[in-house]
């Protein structure tokens, strides 16, 4: 009869999760997993061939947690106004998590900021075309360029250069969400990119 494995692999990953919150995806080693769990490292490997695929793991696991909080904001009253201040909450509160999720240089298909976006943007869409009337399009088209804003404050936040409070940002996320819906509903051609740039601004100036 095999022995019983004292650790089961769903702890092995928190522990590696554990050690990446602290010291990042590149920090996470087989001897800080051990360390975590007062264990050798060769439990490690009755489940995992290479470090490669523990942080396979951990990225799934931070997935995980990047997926609670967004859950959380999808729950609110405006859904996306939600996803978005929770995306600057994981920044701010799991930093190390919003680097590898986020910030990181792509490993694979599935990963880096682009894929990330990918994966959240069909999280809300649903929501944005029943809240906002909006086409498939016009609703991924919205996602985009709000999620520029929502990314480019929440990274402001995990590296700590952000000068904003919730208020304050909830502001800017209301005036850019108000702008945007106005553009995709009032400026013929703007969900396609065939409208007059020119066109729009001259008439900006001119209100």
């Amino acid at each position: 009869m095999p022995p019983k494995v004292k650790f089961p692999k769903e702890e092995i990953v928190a522990a590696a999760l554990r050690v990446a919150r602290r010291k990042g995806l590149d920090g996470v080693t087989t001897r800080d997993i051990a360390a975590e769990l007062d264990i050798s490292t060769r439990p490690i490997f009755t489940f995992f061939r290479s470090m490669d695929e523990v942080r396979d793991a951990v990225r799934d696991a931070a997935r995980a947690v990047y997926d609670g909080y967004a859950a959380e904001g999808l729950a609110s009253e405006v859904p996306f106004f939600g996803f978005g201040m929770q995306y600057i909450r994981f920044a701010r509160e799991e930093p190390e998590l919003y680097r590898m999720l986020f910030l990181s240089r792509p490993q694979g298909a599935g990963d880096g900021a682009v894929a990330e976006m990918e994966r959240s943007r069909e999280l809300v869409r649903a929501s944005l075309m029943e809240i906002y009337h909006m086409d498939a399009r016009a609703a991924e088209l919205y996602f985009r360029d709000m999620w520029l804003i929502v990314h480019s404050i929440a990274t402001l936040s995990v590296t700590g250069s952000c000068p904003y409070g919730d208020d304050e940002i909830a502001g800017i996320l209301t005036g850019c969400s108000a702008a945007i819906c106005k553009a995709i509903k009032e400026i013929p051609g703007y969900v396609t990119g065939s409208f007059d740039r020119n066109a729009v601004f001259e008439k900006l100036v001119q209100e």
